[in-house]
């Protein structure tokens, strides 16, 4: 294990040098750093994409998509955290490339020499970061993408129509279930410690590509639901040919070695020891909390810290006191005028004397639960449930880069067994998903008691777990809400529109500036909606990308 810790300590110390820097549009499709394809080893590039695409979902499903979708909720510069006070200078797609650049380096190594498990790796991750563009954005370069050491001809590439991504990222994943289905003694050149999800197990990787296919036919589900459904069909009904991932224990994770500022946690306190750092000013989100208590989840516990000092209330007026209540446990004992008079500012106080999730969007969630002593922004709240304590570390068993889980695949199924398009009882695959993240949270001992709480009751109970077992993966969750508006969620009093926004913007300097006339066909094909609101083109978080057109979803 430690061995497994200093190469990739080595590699993430390499990446810096090797990472494209996107500052023009032709640096989009070319590698600067000029790495010799020739001198860099496919075992090289293999953990380098790896982490860089660890650390990207890691930090947008714990990062901006958590608090779209309520997991979280900052509680210290927030409005752009599910207030949605975003433009087009918010979010830029830059990183995306430069893993897609190192990507393609490691895919024409790997084709030059007939490596076929780095192949279908390669396209598998290619498969990944593009699904990831394309969702997040729209339309995006894509076939014309990553070709500018070509010549000229290149550096404006194309923004391809969302469906032909969609079409070729499938493509793709069926390619690497090929690839990837040969006995392991057949394939050449796997360092098995360079692979830092899989170990080198050709096996787990060809379940990697059909999970991630599954996941997107199903993404297709509203928008072209025959072609979802044959392509479901024709996976699930062929666990030999297209095996799944369907136990935890298969589950395509990372983790954090946790030695240096670059290789640990980005929560972490040891590193950030700023009082109103990263970890300080995230809070959990009243709306996963209060749905987590209703059902008696354990995984709350793993994700959340307990209240420290738990609010009580007592008859009288004007009392707001300390109580201890031994050694290392106070209360807060408050009258109902003193609530009364707090809960004018339209945040309800919560009593629960466990776990209290901040309310969502407010412009005065600093002081959520009466922490008026203590207003600064981003700060301790001990009235509050923090994240837990595991996510002050630089490494955790279970704070990981997760990629795809059995829990998503075994919901997925769920999905289409409830929709008829696979065989099956969807209620046992919905049991197995909830299970399997049980699993992957380390409670599965307390499965048997909990399921009984959410009994299987149809989508909106599939979406559901789903949203919950997305955490630290939101943005899957909030792909989930756009094609079926599951979970029925809303926004908060600060937020900028009446509802959840849908896409991000295409940047203005890195996608907009540089292939004007490409950017702007791209956006003439998104769809206005009435809730753009100042937005002064199409090119809005409110307007419908092809997936969501004509679908009459989410909202």
């Amino acid at each position: 294990m430690n061995k497994l810790k200093s190469s990739f300590i080595i590699f993430l110390t390499l990446i810096l040098g090797f990472i494209v820097s996107c500052k023009d549009l032709d640096e989009l499709n070319i590698n600067p750093n000029g790495v010799d394809p020739s001198i860099a080893d496919v075992n090289f590039l293999l953990p380098t994409v790896q982490t860089n695409v660890g650390q990207t979902v890691y930090n947008t499903g714990f990062g901006t998509f958590s608090g779209i979708m309520q997991h979280t909720q900052q509680t210290g510069w927030f409005g752009g955290y599910n207030n949605y006070d975003w433009n087009t200078l918010s979010h830029s797609w830059n990183g995306y490339y430069s893993i897609l650049m190192n990507n393609d380096e490691y895919f024409k190594k790997a084709v030059e020499h007939n490596y076929e498990f780095h192949e279908g790796v390669a396209r598998i991750m290619r498969a990944y970061v593009f699904g990831l563009i394309t969702d997040i954005w729209g339309d995006a370069p894509y076939k014309d993408a990553l070709k500018a050491e070509q010549g000229s001809d290149h550096f404006m590439p194309a923004f391809d129509p969302q469906q032909e991504i969609y079409h070729g990222i499938l493509v793709d994943l069926d390619t690497a279930n090929t690839l990837l289905s040969k006995s392991a003694n057949e394939y050449r050149n796997i360092v098995a410690k360079q692979d830092v999800i899989y170990r080198g197990d050709v096996s787990k990787w060809q379940k990697f590509a059909n999970s991630l296919a599954l996941r997107y036919y199903m993404r297709l589900q509203a928008k072209e639901p025959t072609f979802a459904e044959e392509g479901i069909k024709r996976i699930a009904s062929d666990p030999d040919k297209y095996p799944l991932i369907r136990l935890a224990g298969d589950d395509a994770n990372i983790s954090f070695p946790g030695t240096s500022r670059a290789t640990s946690n980005p929560l972490n306190t040891v590193y950030d020891l700023d009082p109103a750092g990263a970890y300080m000013r995230v809070k959990m989100g009243k709306t996963l909390v209060d749905a987590m208590r209703d059902y008696n989840d354990p995984r709350l516990e793993v994700w959340a810290e307990k209240i420290k000092i738990p609010l009580r209330l007592v008859s009288g007026t004007g009392i707001d006191r300390i109580v201890d209540i031994d050694d290392d446990h106070q209360i807060r004992e408050v009258s109902q005028d003193v609530v009364t008079a707090f809960e004018t500012n339209g945040m309800k106080v919560d009593f629960d004397p466990e776990y209290a999730g901040v309310t969502i969007s407010h412009p005065l969630v600093q002081i959520f639960n009466m922490n008026n002593a203590n207003a600064s922004q981003g700060t301790v709240n001990p009235y509050a449930s923090h994240l837990n304590s595991r996510y002050r570390q630089t490494a955790d068993p279970l704070v990981l880069m997760r990629l795809i889980s059995a829990a998503e695949v075994n919901l997925i199924l769920a999905e289409a067994a409830f929709r008829g398009w696979i065989a099956g009882n969807p209620a046992d695959y919905y049991a197995e998903g909830v299970r399997e993240s049980f699993k992957a949270w380390g409670v599965e001992s307390e499965f048997d008691s909990y399921i009984g709480n959410v009994s299987y009751d149809g989508l909106e109970s599939i979406i559901e777990q789903k949203w919950i077992a997305h955490w630290t993966t939101a943005h899957e969750a909030w792909f989930d809400w756009r094609r079926t508006g599951l979970p029925a969620l809303k926004t908060g009093p600060a937020a900028v529109r009446p509802v959840l926004p849908v896409r991000w913007y295409y940047h203005t300097s890195d996608e907009i500036e540089k292939n004007r006339a490409n950017a702007e066909a791209a956006i003439e094909r998104l769809e206005a909606t009435p809730y753009q609101g100042t937005d002064q083109s199409k090119n809005s978080a409110w307007s419908k990308m092809w997936l969501l057109q004509g679908t009459g979803k989410p909202w």
